[in-house]
């Protein structure tokens, strides 16, 4: 029986052996030195039987893997996962993956395959880094192993059960803006970015997701900004804009700008790294004396003001992304634009 072209082949290779039957595909051609064409293969594997051949070949159609999977090291498994990955996360973010890949090099050269609970957990504890990096490692190794997972590279998850290793406790200390301080804000409206402070704490945005609000996802017709970083529930996510900051949106608002808030030092105008805008934040607080804030306590600030003003539990979720566990609500009670609006409208700054 004839197999359809680019399906692969089965040939019985000569002489007594276990499994003579080879299932091979077919990767491309070369030219020889004589100018002739000679077809690249790829072993897929050898069996007993043709019958097994065939079915092996049939299921490696249906559900193409990597033949060369045990030979893949710590390091390829990276290299593919962070090709991926970091097309979706802010330059920040990126760079605390890649700090915590440096001090991974003990397991580099290591096949996937080979690695061990021990060898983890020795690669942390030997680390001469804080707390907070051998936590993003911790969480590295689960990204990796999710992924190797994934494309069946390894069969077991030991990243999981590095149960020795704890991610520290989180000891920030969020403080809200006080009425006083949000209105001395709005009487320095015109000091350089004090807009943005305002944006952020009429909105809930994320400073990362602020910071590369786009143009093109604010629509001032409809009054909405779409966007949003880090979790499912975070991403492109509906926020409406809230009456009193919408002035200062109009003014910021250029299409001819890919973002809102662009890095002024750049002639073409690119959105600003997470440490750019907490550089803009901290000239802001330091000028109205609000050192004691942080970015992040914008976002804090707006959370804390929709729970007193009592808006609704499930579109707060929806606003600021976070997720969203009843599964009633989650799947089948849509939430429409108005809704989102008028609970917007609810709260008073």
């Amino acid at each position: 029986m004839r197999l359809p072209n680019g399906y692969g082949s089965v040939c019985k290779l000569s002489g007594k052996r276990r499994n003579p039957f080879r299932v091979r595909k077919t990767l491309g051609y070369e030219l020889t030195e004589n100018g002739r064409t000679k077809q690249i293969y790829q072993t897929i594997g050898y069996y007993p039987t043709r019958k097994a051949a065939l079915e092996a070949l049939a299921a490696y159609n249906a559900n193409p893997y990597d033949v060369n999977a045990e030979k893949i090291t710590f390091a390829d498994v990276y290299e593919r996962w962070s090709e991926q990955h970091f097309e979706t996360i802010v330059p920040s973010a990126v760079r605390t993956w890649k700090s915590a890949y440096r001090y991974c090099e003990s397991l580099y050269k290591m096949r996937m395959r080979d690695i061990r609970v021990l060898h983890l957990e020795q690669t942390i504890k030997n680390a001469k880094v804080g707390d907070s990096t051998k936590a993003r490692m911790k969480s590295l190794f689960n990204q990796l192993y999710r992924f190797a997972m994934k494309h069946e590279i390894v069969e077991k998850d030991y990243a999981q059960l590095c149960d020795s290793i704890k991610a520290p406790k989180p000891k920030l200390k969020r403080i809200p803006f006080t009425h006083a301080e949000i209105e001395l804000l709005w009487e320095n409206i015109n000091f350089p970015f004090v807009d943005m402070v305002l944006v952020g704490i009429y909105s809930g945005w994320r400073p990362q997701e602020l910071a590369v609000l786009k143009t093109k996802d604010i629509d001032l017709e409809n009054k909405t900004m779409f966007g949003g970083l880090k979790t499912d529930a975070g991403r492109n996510r509906c926020v409406p804009i809230h009456p009193k900051i919408l002035p200062l949106i109009e003014a910021r608002y250029d299409p001819t700008k890919k973002f809102l808030f662009n890095d002024e030092n750049s002639q073409q105008g690119t959105s600003m790294t997470y440490e750019k805008y907490r550089g803009r934040f901290n000239k802001v607080a330091k000028k109205l004396a609000l050192e004691d804030h942080r970015p992040h306590d914008t976002r804090h600030t707006f959370i804390s003001k929709a729970k007193e003003a009592g808006v609704n539990e499930y579109v707060l979720k929806l606003i600021v992304g976070h997720a969203i566990e009843d599964i009633t609500e989650k799947v089948y009670t849509h939430r429409t634009m108005e809704q989102l609006k008028a609970e917007m409208e609810l709260i008073e700054f």
